[in-house]
């Protein structure tokens, strides 16, 4: 989902006459103790029931028809992925499909709905810069793991694993045979000895990665020295670094390190 391409088109978009646009923010968190009985679907079903009333008080019968078409749709993406709702919602939406733009996001929204002439964009945008297409690199001496997150969600995963063999980088997959044993006494003098070299094999591999998929942040996590070794042989800026051993750990939870 390329969220600067979709702003960049709804903030175009001013519609006149009865077909209006529709905006939702839900907040569909199962975490947050406001939803812990899905109250959100109470929400939802409210906030459209306000619209309809009020274009029926108002006898607007051409922007009720538009709201009641709007509502239909909305609905049956409701009805049609409520199981696999994250943590928010967002829709924009008009009656003639202009507009149809109806994600699940990971991100804790305030549910906001709205009918008028222009999408509100403004929880989109917020989102967009808390959450930025982020390159987060670990480091564990002869071992990286690379993840893309965007918008608080897991883009792509990578290993990569120094062969000591042959002295060269592999990137490992679920099939790949393991890293030949090494003592770990061995490999902390090897490692000692060899940090730098072995960091500036890999990270131009890495820049490139940064270059050719837009990362908008870079992250390191790894424990003092590697991760500032690391850092040193990029040539991409690097916006932090934690020293943090979490190479192992699930990209939910490194996700949750970074982003909260």
């Amino acid at each position: 989902m390329d969220i600067n391409k979709e702003l960049e088109y709804l903030e175009s978009v001013e519609r006149e006459g009865p077909d209006k646009v529709f905006t939702m923010y839900l907040n569909t968190d199962p975490s947050d103790p406001e939803q812990q009985g899905r109250e959100w679907k109470i929400q939802f079903k409210n906030g459209i029931r306000n619209f309809e009333k009020y274009l029926e008080e108002a006898d607007d019968k051409e922007e009720l028809k538009s709201f009641q078409q709007v509502k239909q749709k909305v609905e049956k993406f409701i009805r049609g992925n409520e199981q696999q709702f994250r943590r928010g919602v967002i829709v924009f939406a008009t009656a003639d499909e202009e507009v149809w733009f109806a994600t699940r996001v990971q991100m804790r929204l305030q549910t906001e709905f709205y009918w008028q002439e222009t999408p509100l964009v403004e929880q989109l945008k917020k989102l967009k810069e808390q959450y930025p297409k982020t390159g987060i690199i670990l480091v564990q001496q002869n071992q990286v793991r690379v993840i893309e997150s965007y918008l608080n969600e897991l883009e792509m995963e990578k290993n990569y694993e120094l062969d000591i063999e042959v002295d060269d980088w592999r990137e490992k997959t679920a099939m790949g045979p393991g890293n030949p044993t090494i003592q770990k006494d061995d490999l902390n003098a090897r490692f000692e000895a060899n940090k730098h070299r072995w960091y500036k094999s890999l990270a131009p591999k890495i820049d490139k990665q940064a270059k050719d998929r837009a990362w908008e942040n870079i992250i390191i996590i790894g424990e003092p020295g590697q991760a500032q070794a690391f850092q040193n042989q990029m040539t991409k800026q690097v916006d932090e670094v934690i020293n943090k051993n979490m190479l192992d750990h699930e990209a939910s939870k490194i996700l949750g390190e970074i982003f909260g």
